[in-house]
């Protein structure tokens, strides 16, 4: 390797190329050098990284992740998980021995008990063409030669992290020529801190500059944590356009966190900066009057759709704990509630009693609700769904556990609403092996009903009824019904299909009963056990702390499957309104009989109802449910599909493709599923497979937690996975290389 010293000391650092030591520090080391407040400390130069990754042998590992598909192809999911199986072989991997004395003697220059900022220093990084600010990783407050070496590995894997990698496809950076310096300089506590723009960077405009402070440390501003104090002013005439304070928990007047003389300092800085550099700057400042200290330099970046409001979004991928938190209460504490509380009061109406205006406008009605839920949805549930993945890098970088999923038991046993469902049906499934009648009873139904007129619910019921002992089958069937079915799944309301939930019911029957109750128990004890690890690793000053980022992630991982049910039930009522308002118009002839009817053609059966004078319309035929099938030529597919190792394991069996609720209804015990996503509305089938293979890719998703709760191989990320592989088709699943290969085994080969 290269014969430069690894660590560098800032105040040298000036000398060197900003390809050795990154943007970061080369901006501070010129601001130095020119007579400016800058903190002391050092810099690991990128010659350091590039040792690490080559005596861990950790490049090969980048280029497995990133080699699976072309990034461009890659779901966000996909990414995350390769940015955290990346980031896992990172700060497991040894620090050369000569790179660690060279840091550790470094920090010891700044005395005993010293505590830093460890901050991202990459070439390129706080150019004036490109800002990663906030993609890569800073860490405060490190103290100990362990703990150094735990921050240096850990923003050395920050380059490889989700937001980064999405960042530089962005800009058309190869992400395998990328590299990492590492910016180390001691802590300093002066309040207040913050930010100053030379320029508005929103609009660019040149005359007017930005400042912002709060009472605490930089990084609290940055990373959105307190709401700062914010001046605009006209940097020509120093004439201030506008002062807002703070949202600060104080009681009474906020006096300015900055004097007028304060404010005129830090303008002096920017004009200083400026002239020194030749850019507008962006700075990041400490303390006040002549103790302010700059902490980061950089260029102003205007922002734009494809630069800057592109890493805006990228940052929001990765919420704090505070910013959970405060997610955790609007969610856990508002909004589910009340989207479970509106669903119930829809459910409960009787569309019937409505004369025909009345029903348009509860069609109207229930459009508006299932809109401005599923803004919410985006706008609230998804970022709160970011705390199962805050959790996972928590626990990683505590534990440095080999399998960078074994996070994923501390969401065990969790009482989802999927969970109390399926265990209802697992409830029925018993009551049918107990009762031999019951369960050929019900066979003979299903039976009857695949053969002829579709029998309804109503008519099984009755069918059933005569069986000795069905009563309480029945009920518990129809509770099943309007508790958890009440759903759309593919734009159908599942409630309607009452037969082919039997069938599932059935197929759970004819599995053995796996003690679920023991099982539930030992998931629990495993949750319980994981937990209890990440507490021994984090030590007792933190287990308040761990313990509310584990809280925060089950909870996010809970809600974000209640959420998808919830919002189906919003659906289903919407779909039954037009539904019922279909069902009249056909009555009354302004209908054709076999219209398909679905939530998207609500507003014009809506407006046929509302108007008795209009026309009577005419829509497509609704077509008959039929299982999925497809033909494929044998000499047309592959022999190996390559995805994601979601879920561990090895299985065999015959593909049942899940595209509706036709589907789930002739789905077998033992058949391999492949879908294009599990949705947390199909998840009562999952216990019936041997195998999951998904089109949509990621370890997060509901099929691969599922799948590797159940002990189920599940491969995913398998690009067009349900148009390549049909019904019958015997399939092999590896979850633990990520492979499906296609057609019989060939011994005969294999053994020759």
């Amino acid at each position: 390797m290269d014969s430069e010293p690894w660590v560098i000391p800032l105040e040298r650092a000036a000398e060197c190329d900003e390809r050795l030591i990154g943007g970061k520090a080369s901006n501070l080391a010129r601001l130095m050098r020119a007579g400016f407040r800058v903190l002391p400390g050092f810099c690991i130069t990128v010659n350091a990284y590039a040792e690490f990754i080559h005596a861990a042998g950790l490049r090969s590992v980048v280029q497995l992740e990133l080699g699976r598909k072309p990034l461009g192809e890659m779901r966000w999911e996909e990414i995350w998980d390769a940015a955290l199986r990346i980031r896992s072989r990172f700060t497991n991997a040894d620090v050369p021995a000569g790179i660690a004395a060279s840091i550790s003697a470094a920090a010891r220059e700044f005395g005993s008990g010293a505590s830093f900022a460890v901050r991202s220093s990459a070439p390129g990084e706080d150019s004036a063409d490109r800002s990663f600010a906030g993609l890569h990783e800073s860490l405060l407050n490190v103290t100990g030669e362990q703990a150094m070496l735990d921050a240096v590995r850990l923003v050395w894997a920050s380059l490889w992290s989700d937001a980064a990698l999405l960042y530089r496809q962005e800009l058309a950076l190869d992400p395998l020529k990328s590299r990492m310096a590492v910016l180390v300089q001691p802590m300093r506590t002066d309040s207040p801190s913050g930010v100053a723009f030379g320029r508005d960077p929103r609009t660019g405009g040149n005359d007017h500059a930005i400042i912002e402070a709060v009472p605490g440390l930089c990084a609290d501003l940055v990373d959105g944590d307190v709401d700062p104090d914010r001046w605009v002013v006209r940097r020509s005439s120093r004439e201030l356009v506008q002062w807002r304070p703070g949202g600060r928990d104080v009681a009474g007047h906020q006096p300015p966190l900055l004097q007028q003389r304060d404010v005129d300092t830090l303008l002096d800085v920017l004009d200083d900066v400026e002239n020194q550099v030749g850019w507008c700057p962006d700075i990041e400042w400490t303390g006040c009057a002549d103790r302010l200290t700059i902490l980061q330099a950089r260029p102003v970046t205007v922002a734009s759709q494809d630069t800057d409001e592109q890493r805006a979004w990228y940052l929001t991928l990765r919420p704090g704990t505070q910013k959970l938190a405060q997610l955790c209460h609007r969610v856990v504490d508002e909004l589910i509630p009340e989207l479970r509380q509106t669903g119930e009061r829809l459910a409960v109406e009787d569309l019937d009693r409505c004369d025909n205006r009345d029903l348009a406008d509860r069609i109207a009605d229930r459009d508006a609700i299932v809109r401005k839920w599923k803004k919410i949805y985006w706008d609230e549930f998804i970022p709160f769904a970011h705390g199962v993945r805050y959790l996972g890098l928590y626990y990683n970088d505590a534990v440095g556990p080999a399998d960078p999923y074994e996070f994923v038991g501390l969401l065990q046993g969790e009482e989802m609403l999927a969970v109390q469902r399926n265990r209802t049906l697992a409830g029925l499934a018993g009551q049918l092996r107990k009762n031999e009648g019951l369960e050929r009873a019900v066979r003979d139904a299903l039976a009857e009903h695949s053969k002829q007129t579709q029998l309804t619910w109503p008519e099984l019921q009755s069918r059933l009824s005569a069986t000795d002992r069905a009563q309480e089958f029945l009920d518990d069937f129809g509770t099943l019904l309007d508790q958890f079915m009440d759903i759309t799944f593919s734009g159908q309301r599942l409630i309607d299909h009452a037969p082919q939930l039997l069938h599932t019911v059935l197929e759970l029957a004819s599995k053995p009963d796996e003690a679920g109750a023991a099982a539930e128990t030992g998931t629990e004890t495993r949750a319980a056990e994981y937990e209890r690890r990440l507490l021994d690793a984090v030590g007792p000053d933190r287990h308040d702390e761990a313990q509310e980022v584990v809280r925060l992630g089950r909870l996010s991982w809970r809600l974000r499957d209640d959420d998808n049910i919830l919002i189906a039930k919003l659906e289903s009522q919407f779909l039954r309104a037009v539904q019922v308002a279909a069902m009249r118009l056909q009555r009354a002839g302004r209908l054709n009989t076999d219209a398909a009817v679905s939530s998207d053609n609500a507003a014009a059966i809506a407006a046929v109802l509302r108007d008795p004078a209009a026309q009577p319309i005419v829509l497509p035929s609704a077509k008959k449910a039929k299982a999925s099938t497809r033909s494929i030529d044998a000499r047309e597919v592959p022999r190996q599909l390559v995805g994601q190792p979601a879920a561990p394991g090895f299985a065999t069996g015959q593909v049942r493709l899940i595209c509706g609720p036709q589907d789930l209804g002739a789905f077998c015990a033992g058949e391999v599923l492949v879908c294009d996503a599990i949705q947390p509305m199909m998840t009562h089938v999952v216990p019936l497979a041997a195998a999951v293979v998904e089109r949509r890719g990621g370890m997060l998703i509901h099929g691969a937690i599922i799948a590797r709760e159940l002990g189920i191989p599940c491969v995913n990320g398998v690009p067009d996975a349900a148009t390549i592989l049909a019904n019958g088709q015997h399939i092999a699943v590896d979850g633990h290389l990520g492979l499906v290969t296609i057609g019989e085994p060939e011994f005969d080969l294999e053994l020759g």
